[in-house]
């Protein structure tokens, strides 16, 4: 991405946030009543002329799938606070919104990510009027050229204590190095500590009828100037995560069992390749 401006992904990734709290039938799979406000009042017709365009595959297979890892994700972190965790660190929280909504009262939360990226959120949550949540600290950090540990520490995080993580939507724009150089930061945490992430499968694991379209959104990504860079089959990401001690891995069946079985929408997930995980020391 360019340095000097915010994530033009995050954008996208916050829009079908959004239209998934106005326009998919309810039960929402992430309930997020910020979704919406946070991208301010000159967006909203925007996102109601986005309607007819929602019920294309490729847009409700995409936006299934963000609204299904997130919740994934918020939902390891309430099994982490039942457990004892008192710290939610979000890696490349881009406009997430969990902050503005937390419902844990003892959980302190560190949004890291980019500083052009955090920068614009920010701007955006004071012109929404948004309240800035007491729990809430911002921690800016380029992930390929600054250290996670560093710049967490300098933000108030306890390394002593464990934390869980959500990585959601950086593992692909990744470098092999960046990527491990996390994971051994990740697997350092103290007993208790877990993190979350999504990652794509390569494109030869697909089976061909999917090749094209992972191509062509590989495509629109790289136009956006974030292309796509590292792939992982599950058994290759387990051997990354060899240094924590329980793993699970969730494919596109047992994603559907999990959220979107019993809708009355079309509200689904389709294809082999995004998987999510969640790792636990």
């Amino acid at each position: 991405m360019d340095a000097s401006k915010p994530s033009r992904t995050a954008f996208g990734v916050a829009f079908r946030r959004a239209t998934h709290q106005l326009h998919d039938a309810p039960p929402h799979i992430l309930s997020d009543p910020i979704a919406v406000p946070i991208l301010g009042a000159a967006m909203l017709p925007e996102l109601e002329n986005a309607k007819s365009e929602l019920v294309a595959p490729g847009n409700l297979t995409l936006r299934a799938w963000l609204v299904a890892r997130s919740r994934y994700a918020e939902d390891a972190l309430a099994r982490a606070v039942s457990q004892g965790v008192r710290q939610y660190v979000l890696l490349g929280a881009g406009l997430d919104t969990f902050a503005h909504r937390n419902p844990h009262p003892r959980l302190r939360v560190f949004e890291v990510d980019h500083p052009a990226t955090q920068q614009w959120k920010r701007e955006l949550v004071s012109a929404a009027q948004l309240p800035q949540p007491s729990s809430l600290t911002y921690a800016p950090c380029d992930f390929e050229s600054q250290s996670l540990e560093t710049q967490l520490r300098q933000s108030g995080f306890d390394p002593a204590a464990p934390a869980f993580f959500a990585w959601l939507g950086v593992v692909p724009y990744l470098t092999l190095p960046a990527f491990r150089a996390t994971v051994a930061f990740l697997a350092a945490r103290p007993t208790g500590s877990g993190v979350a992430f999504d990652y794509g499968q390569p494109l030869s694991a697909l089976p061909l009828r999917e090749r094209p379209a992972r191509k062509l959104f590989a495509a629109r990504v790289a136009r956006a100037g974030e292309p796509f860079q590292l792939h992982f089959t599950p058994v290759e990401a387990a051997r990354e995560l060899s240094g924590f001690l329980q793993l699970e891995d969730l494919g596109t069946s047992e994603l559907n069992d999990l959220y979107f079985d019993n809708r009355t929408d079309k509200l689904r997930l389709h294809g082999a390749s995004g998987r999510l995980l969640s790792a636990w020391l």
